[in-house]
Parts: structure tokens; C-alpha cells; sequence
């Protein structure tokens, strides 16, 4: 109800969770508000001893079509499309015996938790969006979040104010466009297209970063409406708030730990790229070794680990400049130990989910893909090379080639031992990333692998692995010079494995 408004202000509530609805309706009765309800909702709140009217007693219509008919009627509609201030709309609310209608209080049916033709909700975004459209004089609530506000606001001023109705219509319409996204895609047949014709987002903003990528940039984590993701369930322990890119590389470095195996892991990542990755029999070795795989990058860098960082972990890592340190759980005497690190966010995470599409913007138009998974199923890989791999050697390869999927092209990887001790990343040309590879492992990966994240185009790109003595090659094949690699290979005495599978990373 606005300023001004001389009837007796009315609330039509319609919710599907009622947390909370108990005590805004009898709140809002002491404040002399007529309370229409409809179904579940009326049930509850007379049962709760709060004085209600049924809609259809408002309507003279009763709930037909096992309920999919109940507000959708000119009496409804009616109220809160009018304009007061229209002598016309006046006129048409007169001769028809429509009251006003001041304040929607509704929530949809829950379609994305149990998606089904009856979960479809008709009545509810008919309503809020006619609220919502209405919003210079009618009040819109969708989320129980809000009730306190609006019930502040009313038991002190009377009424909700210009910015909070607008604020309110802001909130509903972005309720129903996400509520209809989830049914497009529900309609979507998953099978059949992976791609769909269209993909509707309706993003909530979950939390106000520092600031984007650089200082200057605003920059905030958002949240596809009606789904979770594992950010919702990370909580920061100690340290300033994270930036767009801390958030970045702590996304990158948790997945990419989880894809290491079930042995003990940890990575290090700097600019989205892994710098250090190791697998070993506890997680304060594993640490140590991606750490020492290149500690000059490592400064500054986000470490991820797959165990409780135990005291053991926290005193390694006591010396290190860390900007984010991401594990599912702590020792107290960890947490003891890295709460002297000033600037050292501490986050506890629940597991990485998976997405269906990964998005990425350019400009006013978007790219979409599937995610990139890692087929680690040996049984479709080929060893093309008169030496095969002992089972020492297929352990670095298989941690050089799930390191090599998560670094930007063009990648190579040099990994001795469960450790990454040299990476190449983002280089025009493979022969340069191999070089640069070879530089860090600086004579490390003598008799260790090395991971390419696509073909070989010539015979010397085996130049690095070579020059590091590395005894086994993983690369997906795929050129039409095969070949002449797989014979320099031999001729180098190199185990060789084709995934024909690539991993470019843009």
C-alpha cells in the first residue's frame, strides 16, 4: 500500500515454502491487513489461528482442475493490475466489486528439485509478475529473506517505499525468469542435444569481491538461479576478502586436485595455470614436492590439497607467501600455525561440482561447450612405441597427463616420480613450451614422463623430452607426421602412449 491510499490494505499470500509465513501474516493482521490466501497455504495459516480469506470466497470461483485453476481470475488480477490514480481503472474496479490489491506475498512450486508437468506453477508467476508490474503501488515479496524488511517498514512508516517496491519487482522478476530458465531446460532433451537451441541464465549475485582482475574492475561471484555449487558450501576461515582472481585460481587448483587420484595430492596454481602438482603417501610431502616442482612461480600461488592439512603441512608451508589455501578440512594446530599468516585466506570447501555447459562470453555473443573430461581408462590408450612403459613410469604419465588437461595450451609436462617437476604453459608454439618445461625441471625428469596436450606436428618436439632424459612420452596422436615421431621416439628409446584424446585450454 502506497502513500496516500485511503482502503484497507490488503495481502494476497500464496507460498510453497512457508518458512516464515506464519509470523508475517499475523504481523501484518495486527497492522490491520486483510489476509487472501489460497490451498496449502490458507489451510496453514487458519490452522495457526490467523484470521484468513479464502481467494475463492474473494472470487466466487472455487479451485477447479485439482487446483491448477485458483488465481487466475479478472477479481485477482483485477486488484493488482490497477492504477488508482486512473479514473478509468477506478471506474473498472467499481463497477466490477474488485477491491485492491496491495502486497503479493508468493513463492513458487520447488520445479527444480523435483521437475514435473504439475510442479510447472501457472498461478504464482502470473501473480508476481502482475505485482511486479504494478510495483508503484504494489508490494511483491518471494523470498522469505524479505519479510523482516517489509514488515519493518511497514510498522514504521505506514507503508513500503518508492525504492523498496522497485527493489522488491527487481527481485520477483528475476524469480520467475529463473524459474522459467529451469523449466527450457528441463524441456531440453539432454540425450539428444547436448547443445540446446537456447540457454537461459538467470544469475544471483553471491558475494562483492575485492575487486575484478585488476584494482580498478568491480568484480563479484554470481550463482545460476536455483542451483548450488560448491562455492556455496566454502567457508573463508581467516584472511582478506578474495578477489575475481583468487576465486579463479582456487577453482582451478580444487578441481584440479580432485582429479589426481585417491592417493595424498596437493597443487600449486598462479594465473589459472598449475605451477607444482604431486601425489605422495601423506599430504605434507605432497605439498613439499609441488611446492619445490617450482617454487620461484609458487610465490604468491594458490595451494589446494586433497587431506586435512595437518601441523606438519602448515610448518612447510610457513615460509611461503600463499595467497589462498583450500582443503575440505584442519588440524586446530594448523590452523594455529596459518593464522599467522596475515595475509593467507584460509578456505574449507565442500568437493568441486560438475557443470553441463561451460559458458564464456565474447562481447554480446557467448561460446558453449561440454566440460573437458579425462578419459583415464588405459584400455583406449596405445602404446605405439617397441618400448612400453614399466608401472612406475605409467604412474608419471598418468599424473603428467591429468596435470597437462589443466594447463593452457600449448602445455608440455614433466613429471618424475608422482611429481610435476617441470611445465610449460600457454606457448604459441609446443617446441618453446617444451623448452621452458625442460628449463624448470632442470634435470629432475631423467627417466619421468612427459605430457603433450596435443599431437606433436614435428619429430622435434620430442627435442625437450629428450634433452630431459624423460623415458616416456603421453600425447594424444593425431599428426599427420605420427610417424616420424613415434620413430624418433625410438630412436631416443622412449616409451611413447597415444590417448587420442587432446586437452587444448584456452
Amino acid at each position: 500500500m502506497s502513500q496516500g491510499d485511503d482502503h484497507l490494505p490488503r495481502v494476497l499470500v500464496s507460498v510453497y515454502d512457508k518458512t516464515g509465513i506464519i509470523e508475517l501474516a499475523q504481523r501484518l493482521v495486527a497492522l490491520g491487513w486483510e489476509i487472501i490466501s489460497s490451498g496449502g497455504t490458507s489451510a496453514a495459516l487458519a490452522d495457526a489461528g490467523v484470521p484468513v480469506t479464502p481467494v475463492e470466497q474473494v472470487t466466487g470461483a472455487p479451485e477447479m482442475l485439482d487446483g491448477r485453476v485458483k488465481t487466475v481470475h479478472p477479481v485477482i488480477h483485477g486488484g493488482l493490475l490497477a492504477d488508482l490514480s486512473n479514473p478509468g481503472h477506478a471506474k473498472d474496479l467499481a463497477e466490477r466489486g474488485i477491491a485492491p490489491i496491495d502486497l503479493v506475498v508468493c513463492n513458487l512450486y520447488p520445479f527444480r528439485s523435483d521437475p514435473s508437468v504439475e510442479l510447472i506453477d501457472i498461478g504464482g508467476p502470473a501473480m508476481v509478475r502482475a505485482a511486479a508490474k504494478n510495483h508503484e503501488r504494489v508490494g511483491v515479496v518471494v523470498q522469505p529473506e524479505d519479510y523482516g524488511t517489509v514488515l519493518d517498514e511497514l510498522e514504521a512508516e505506514g507503508c513500503l517505499s518508492d525504492a523498496t517496491r522497485r527493489r522488491l519487482a527487481r527481485a520477483a522478476y528475476a524469480h520467475t525468469s529463473a524459474y522459467d530458465a529451469a523449466i527450457v531446460d528441463w524441456l531440453s532433451d539432454a540425450d539428444a542435444d547436448k547443445l540446446p537451441p537456447t540457454v537461459l541464465l538467470s544469475l544471483e549475485r553471491q558475494e562483492v569481491l575485492r575487486y575484478g582482475e585488476n584494482p580498478h574492475q568491480p568484480g563479484a561471484r554470481y550463482r545460476i538461479a536455483g542451483q548450488s555449487c560448491w562455492w556455496d558450501g566454502a567457508q573463508q576461515l581467516q584472511g582478506k576478502a578474495m578477489s575475481y582472481l583468487n576465486v579463479f585460481d582456487a577453482d582451478a587448483a580444487w578441481r584440479l586436485v580432485h582429479s589426481l587420484g585417491d592417493y595424498p595430492a596437493a597443487v600449486v596454481i598462479k594465473h589459472a595455470n598449475p605451477c607444482g602438482a604431486a601425489v605422495a603417501d601423506d599430504i605434507a610431502t605432497a605439498y613439499r614436492r609441488a611446492h619445490e616442482g617450482d617454487p620461484v612461480s609458487a610465490f604468491g600461488g594458490i595451494v589446494a590439497v586433497n587431506r586435512m592439512v595437518t601441523a606438519e603441512m602448515a610448518e612447510a608451508m610457513a615460509d611461503v607467501f600463499t595467497e589462498v589455501l583450500i582443503a575440505s578440512e584442519y588440524e586446530e594446530a594448523a590452523l594455529a600455525l596459518l593464522g599467522k599468516k596475515k595475509n593467507l585466506r584460509v578456505l574449507r570447501a565442500p568437493p568441486p561440482d560438475a557443470a553441463d555447459l561451460e559458458i564464456r562470453t565474447i562481447g554480446g555473443a557467448a561460446l558453449v561447450q561440454t566440460p573437458d573430461t579425462i578419459n583415464m581408462d588405459r584400455s583406449s590408450w596405445e602404446v605405439v612405441t617397441e618400448r612400453a612403459p614399466t608401472d612406475d613410469q605409467w604412474a608419471d604419465l598418468e599424473l603428467a597427463w591429468r596435470v597437462a588437461a589443466r594447463v593452457g595450451s600449448n602445455c608440455i609436462v614433466l613429471a618424475k616420480d608422482r611429481q610435476a617437476v617441470g611445465i610449460g604453459a600457454g606457448q604459441q608454439n609446443r617446441r618453446d613450451a617444451g623448452r621452458i618445461a625442460a628449463e624448470k625441471a632442470a634435470g629432475r625428469a631423467a627417466g619421468g614422463a612427459c605430457a603433450s596436450d596435443a599431437f606433436f606436428p614435428f619429430r622435434d618436439g620430442l627435442n625437450a623430452a629428450a634433452e630431459a632424459d624423460c623415458a616416456t612420452v603421453i600425447q594424444p596422436g593425431g599428426s599427420v607426421r605420427d610417424q616420424e615421431v613415434i620413430d624418433a621416439a625410438n630412436e631416443h628409446n622412449m616409451a611413447m602412449v597415444f590417448t587420442s584424446e587432446r586437452h587444448f585450454r584456452h
